[in-house]
């Protein structure tokens, strides 16, 4: 009887990180969207659309708010990966990973965002702070189990979960079928964490973005393993 090996991933990798990850992004898209103006900040696909059709129409003032957190998260990108190159290239300069230095600094600009009131200019700024730390949070976090996936939005995850699906149909191969059960697992959590930013946000208001904190706050703690052991 073949014995089942052991394979050892980064606790980066871990579904349980994915996972938790998941829900504070679906909580963020859901907040920005209900409380923020209804703007996608997660989503920068879905605010391309809005400004598409807003420019057509002529709204051009519809058109501008969806604009700056398309280049927030941008600028996102852009910092994650100076993080990432930062941290491989100077790893003893620092008691903290760089993916960690990235959560700390989506969990300070949530923080300040649950201070800024609804309405008005406000809800711009929250949503390109919104938009740039989901940014830093889906460069710093793309894989599980060695697997190419998003935090923030759920198409590529829902293609990829199919696609392998369809293979363990084809070939039965039990891994492809765990394979395929993470990509949905994430998008389950990505979607219970917008439903519980939808029950949330009427009576928390501008401070209900701090569950998201939590979901945040969770991750890090999680971090601090340096690694965890899986089934493949």
């Amino acid at each position: 009887m073949k014995e089942t090996q052991r394979a050892t991933v980064q606790t980066s990798e871990a579904l349980r990180v994915g996972l938790v990850l998941a829900a504070a992004g679906g909580y963020l898209d859901a907040y920005t969207y209900l409380c923020r103006g209804h703007v996608f900040a997660n989503a920068e696909t879905g605010n391309m659309v809005l400004l598409g059709v807003n420019l057509a129409a002529g709204q051009w003032a519809a058109a501008l708010k969806y604009l700056p957190p398309i280049l927030a998260f941008f600028a996102g990108v852009l910092v994650a990966e100076q993080m990432r190159s930062r941290g491989k290239a100077r790893p003893e300069k620092s008691r903290l990973h760089w993916r960690q230095k990235a959560l700390l600094g989506e969990l300070g600009l949530l923080v300040a965002a649950a201070f800024a009131p609804l309405g008005g200019g406000w809800d711009m700024a929250v949503n390109v702070g919104v938009s740039f730390v989901c940014a830093l949070q889906v460069e710093s976090f793309r894989r599980v189990h060695g697997q190419a996936y998003a935090t923030t939005m759920c198409t590529g995850n829902l293609r990829s979960g199919t696609e392998l699906l369809y293979r363990y149909f084809c070939q039965r191969d039990p891994e492809l079928l765990h394979r395929s059960l993470r990509y949905y697992g994430v998008i389950a959590a990505f979607i219970a964490g917008a439903a519980a930013s939808a029950l949330l946000a009427p009576p928390l208001g501008q401070w209900s973005v701090l569950v998201a904190c939590g979901g945040l706050a969770l991750a890090l703690g999680m971090l601090f393993w340096e690694e965890v052991e899986t089934r493949p």
